[in-house]
């Protein structure tokens, strides 16, 4: 078992099931104060609901997935972690955003693990889990933040113990473009549609197909763009030719699409740089995943002298180890949630959590 007895450490395991990855990390914090603190992630396991080719994941297949893996992935996390139960400090799970039939269903688990085991909760804001993760893991100070998943399109930076959002979706999440766009042509789900959909964009453009640009102010918006896509790729299926008169593939649509709706973050990113004079942009969530975003994003911070820090799938893509650290960053200063409230909702802002971690 790990040796504790050193200095002062903390031990968290988090759960999290917002969409339809259900995963369970425990992570370790060292150090007799925040500042100085360290962290150390001891397990992170993940399993994921895949729905079939066309389709989309329904919150209550995904709910009973969950119900499904809950005790196995957790005894695969113990295990992983090499702890006993007598080591956790506190149990995280996330509170939300997310769809409510998945996150229901990991928040009763992790209320029961609180009752059997007898230790305090923490409720989590989803949003909030993948910023802090990715400062962790990159070592990013003061960044802008671009939050992209499939439930969610931010930008954000911190100021004065809150994560204000300066743009976002003003209707679905760019990762939700991209998912329904791979329903559209019938792209596989596994190991994740917007996956799939870059490594087709790979092999695209030699035509830039022409698709609504849609920035207004700090916000986008992705709908008229799916819509529009959707009708290209119609016209494709009916034998019908791009703008040059050749035939165009799956392929260039999927790279006229990347190029698009990247190009909008980029600007909106660069817009919101310029206004908090950070030359740092930490991209974080599932689609942050992808190479051409990060590529893109690249090029634009490093003619304004910037950098750009993302993560790999490991952390980027929604995990337990992400709850467990945001979790344990809160229940250090104090925070619990009452049994009575360990309720899960929908609809949780990222600047709704009074973040006292951070000076």
């Amino acid at each position: 078992m790990l040796d504790l007895t050193k200095k002062k450490r903390r031990i968290a395991l988090g759960c999290e099931g917002s969409a339809n990855k259900l995963g369970i990390g425990v992570i370790l914090h060292e150090g007799d104060s925040l500042s100085s603190s360290t962290s150390t992630v001891l397990s992170n396991i993940r399993h994921t609901f895949v729905s079939p080719p066309g389709t989309g994941f329904l919150p209550k297949d995904t709910a009973r997935h969950h119900r499904s893996f809950f005790v196995r992935i957790a005894l695969q996390a113990l295990s992983a972690a090499n702890i006993s139960i007598s080591d956790i400090d506190c149990i995280c799970y996330t509170k939300g955003p997310g769809m409510g039939a998945p996150l229901t269903s990991v928040a009763i688990a992790a209320r029961t693990l609180s009752l059997l085991w007898n230790k305090p909760l923490v409720g989590v804001n989803h949003c909030v889990g993948h910023i802090e993760m990715g400062r962790a893991i990159t070592g990013a100070s003061h960044p802008v933040v671009l939050y992209v998943s499939g439930g969610n399109t931010q930008v954000i930076a911190y100021a004065e113990q809150r994560y204000r959002i300066f743009g976002e979706a003003l209707d679905i999440a760019v990762g939700n473009c991209l998912d329904r766009f791979a329903r559209t042509l019938e792209i596989s789900n596994d190991p994740a549609p917007g996956y799939n959909i870059e490594q087709l964009a790979k092999q695209g453009g030699r035509v830039l197909l022409d698709l609504p640009y849609a920035v207004k102010g700090m916000d986008c918006s992705f709908s008229g763009i799916l819509t529009r896509a959707d009708e290209l790729a119609a016209h494709m299926k009916n034998g019908g030719k791009g703008p040059d008169g050749e035939p165009f593939t799956p392929a260039d649509l999927c790279f006229s699409l990347q190029e698009t709706i990247f190009a909008m973050l980029v600007e909106i990113t660069e817009r919101a740089m310029a206004h908090v004079g950070s030359s740092q942009v930490l991209i974080v969530g599932g689609v942050g995943c992808n190479e051409r975003l990060q590529e893109m994003m690249g090029a634009m911070a490093a003619e304004r002298g910037g950098s750009v820090y993302a993560t790999d799938e490991r952390f980027c893509i929604d995990n337990g180890i992400m709850i467990a650290h945001a979790g344990l960053l809160a229940y250090e200063t104090g925070f619990q949630t009452p049994i009575e409230e360990s309720t899960c909702t929908q609809r949780f802002r990222t600047d709704e959590v009074l973040v006292k971690w951070r000076k």
